[in-house]
């Protein structure tokens, strides 16, 4: 069975790319609004499996996969800034702060529907940041199309104290080890697909 990637996240591609499997990126057909009332674990396993079901007949025999991700400050989900003064705002917030991100991956078998899902936490804690930190580090990075305003593939660990959670590519957007463990159990044989 072929994979197929159910994301246009420039990211999340990056991340898959790198364990080495084929696989194709499809843009995903899925409302993406919270539901009246859902939790940030439920919106993110129900986005990251809705993205994957919503290719199911556009592909031949696949296991599709689909992730979202939300960031929480004090019970509040935190969307991506797009703008320079809201990253500032949001970065400002979080000064000294703790942020925490949930991770929906789903695996979605196109043949029969089968479907496995996880969710990841990662709780990442701020260092405290003086303006010119803030303002320095958006110039350099623009992570306007990240949530929680900061890149932690790139700079954006400058602007931590501690990182917890227990998949580290989780915080990126797709955690990998997660994905492998549900690629197991649909019997995706990962190391003797690696090109």
């Amino acid at each position: 069975m072929q994979l197929i990637l159910a994301s246009t996240s420039v990211y999340r591609k990056q991340l898959l790319s790198q364990m080495g499997l084929q696989f194709k990126a499809l843009s995903p057909d899925c409302d993406e609004t919270p539901r009246a009332n859902e939790q940030p674990e439920q919106l993110v396993e129900r986005l990251a499996i809705g993205k994957a079901k919503s290719l199911m007949s556009t592909v031949a025999p696949s296991l599709i996969i689909g992730s979202d991700q939300v960031a929480c400050f004090q019970q509040q989900i935190i969307g991506k800034p797009h703008t320079k003064e809201k990253a500032i705002k949001q970065l400002t917030l979080f000064s000294g702060q703790t942020v925490t991100f949930h991770t929906g991956v789903a695996v979605v078998n196109s043949d029969n529907g089968h479907t496995l899902s996880r969710i990841c936490q990662t709780r990442v804690k701020f260092r405290q940041l003086t303006q010119q930190d803030i303002v320095q580090y958006i110039d350099i990075e623009q992570p306007l199309d990240c949530a929680g305003s900061f890149k932690s593939e790139g700079l954006g660990n400058v602007l931590f104290e501690a990182v917890s959670g227990n998949d580290p590519t989780a915080l990126i957007g797709l955690p990998l080890i997660t994905l492998c463990e549900l690629l197991r159990q649909h019997k995706y044989p990962i190391l003797s697909s690696i090109k």
